[in-house]
């Protein structure tokens, strides 16, 4: 019962992405040829990436009392996920790479997955560029996680670059936000917003006091 409830609200949270989306660009304009076909899809990964982030924060942050409560295919569960998230980011930029072939600007993965800027001539170029930092640093998470067992430093501390998770969140936010027409839709905007709030009381008062009670047995060793 616990695991149809969960995936309910999984699917009903999902469902947000396509209403949102088709809203924003009717079927018929999705249809109407091989670019707005692709756009449609490449937006919608970026949507489910962030939905499905959210839910792996907060499995993250709430991990051991879930396991208890329902089990451990929670954890199982949240590791599929973590995977599902990834192939999620990557398709995103590779649907983004096909869409400018369609329009007639080539294929340039140097653009997609590299071109970033400090001193951007436009504000898309740094909304694209928040896009490819938190690709970057997501892929730094997912192959911390592959390679734990390595070395023994890996095994002891892989964990701890998932903190970066709660900043891969945010700035892939902000690159929905700023670039995305779908990011700032009802309802998908409504979630956001919400899904933002809950991650930021996450951090502060539950990962912030937890680093801190680590520093100090840290320092105390």
């Amino acid at each position: 019962m616990k695991k149809i409830v969960f995936f309910a609200i999984l699917v009903l949270l999902l469902l947000l992405v396509p209403i949102t989306a088709l809203q924003v660009t009717p079927l018929a304009l999705v249809l109407k040829n091989n670019a707005t076909l692709t756009n449609y899809i490449q937006r919608d990964l970026g949507l489910f990436a962030f939905s499905l982030m959210f839910i792996q924060i907060l499995l993250g942050a709430f991990m051991d009392k879930l396991q208890k409560k329902v089990g451990d295919w929670i954890f199982n569960y949240h590791v599929i996920e973590g995977k599902i998230i990834y192939s999620l980011a990557l398709l995103h930029p590779l649907t983004f790479m096909v869409f400018n072939h369609f329009i007639g600007s080539g294929w340039n993965p140097y653009f997609v997955f590299i071109d970033a800027c400090l001193l951007c001539k436009t504000p898309i170029d740094y909304y694209q560029t928040l896009g490819r930092i938190s690709f970057w640093l997501l892929s730094i998470t997912v192959f911390a996680g592959l390679y734990r067992k390595v070395n023994p430093w890996m095994k002891a501390n892989w964990r701890k670059l998932h903190v970066m998770n709660y900043v891969i969140f945010f700035i892939v936010g902000a690159h929905g936000f700023f670039i995305g027409t779908d990011f700032r839709s009802q309802p998908f905007y409504t979630f956001a917003v919400i899904a933002y709030a809950i991650v930021v009381g996450v951090v502060v008062f539950i990962e912030l006091p937890r680093l801190y009670k680590n520093y100090r047995a840290w320092i105390k060793s």
